[in-house]
């Protein structure tokens, strides 16, 4: 393969990207999925390359997705998970990424609870950081994933109406999705209860809707998002019980969507709370293709920011 004319050493978010850089990876990702479809295809692009999985939230299908990805790319793969780092004894974030960079890491994939750390880490270390969600603020190789979906799915998002259903107000996923679908022609709803769906996020181009009916009848798709207790300082409606009964999405709230409309998660799935079984393994659901697209992508986002021209 080619040397890269990607610009970006590290991938922090979607909001700073250019549609350029968002239609590089989407392409390039379709190449590594191609390949993973066929043994003998199988590259070894990052081959002595290592790549560390510094993951300070507990993460199931972003962490092995990356691990995957990086070892489908033949490149060494070190996790680390915050119980067993040095974290735990007081050691500062900075001085963790310092000494995993001096133990030779050639890229590392970071997962953490405050906003900008990423960031942050990037103005310290020399080797590429990717963000793998931080905080409330984004998750770009998730956003890339469901565009890659979406628009295998769809042939292209553009005029295409998306909903995203559910805990607005504290979801990475959400903001991340809004960029990266918006700049490529989407029209993007934000959908729930008034208290995760804030009037605010109109500042953002995006409709604002506290009606399911009407922010499913004319969706192309639906991106459903689980409740994030764990960044809720209080809670922002009475039960998960009258979040189910006003804006769960069951069989008989699934007749008000189009024929075909297409039904995302990036997981993980409460069932019965933001999506009964029955539609979540339907033939309508694209979400274990979600799973599957987030290793070829996160394949791309791993080369492009190994073989940046500013690496």
């Amino acid at each position: 393969m080619e040397k890269s004319n990607w610009c970006r050493k590290s991938l922090l978010g979607i909001e700073e990207l250019t549609n350029k850089e968002i239609n590089q990876v989407l392409d390039l990702s379709k190449v590594f999925k191609n390949e993973l479809s066929d043994v003998e295809k199988r590259s070894d692009h990052l081959k002595g390359k290592r790549i560390v999985n510094l993951f300070m939230e507990p993460s199931t299908r972003t962490r092995i997705a990356f691990e995957v990805a990086a070892k489908s790319l033949h490149a060494d793969v070190i996790s680390i998970a915050e119980q067993s780092s040095s974290l735990t004894k007081g050691e500062t974030l900075r001085d963790t990424a310092m000494n995993i960079q001096a133990l030779g890491a050639d890229a590392i994939v970071l997962r953490h609870s405050s906003p900008g750390s990423p960031l942050f880490l990037s103005r310290i270390v020399d080797v590429p950081i990717i963000n793998a969600g931080d905080g409330a603020h984004e998750h770009p190789s998730q956003a890339l994933l469901d565009l890659y979906t979406l628009q295998e799915k769809l042939g292209s998002v553009k005029g295409k109406k998306i909903t995203i259903l559910g805990d607005i107000l504290f979801s990475r996923v959400a903001r991340s999705n809004f960029w990266a679908l918006s700049k490529m022609g989407a029209e993007v709803t934000f959908a729930g209860p008034s208290t995760l769906v804030p009037k605010r996020f109109e500042s953002m181009g995006a409709k604002v809707s506290h009606n399911l009916k009407e922010s499913l009848s004319d969706a192309d798709a639906v991106i459903l998002l689980r409740i994030q207790h764990e960044r809720q300082s209080s809670s922002h409606f009475p039960s998960l019980a009258e979040y189910t009964k006003i804006f769960g999405l069951n069989k008989n709230r699934s007749k008000w969507l189009k024929e075909g409309a297409l039904i995302l998660h990036p997981g993980p799935i409460n069932r019965g709370v933001e999506i009964d079984s029955e539609l979540a393994d339907s033939s309508n659901s694209a979400i274990l293709d979600q799973v599957s697209n987030g290793i070829a992508v996160r394949m791309a986002i791993l080369y492009l920011c190994t073989n940046s021209t500013t690496s």
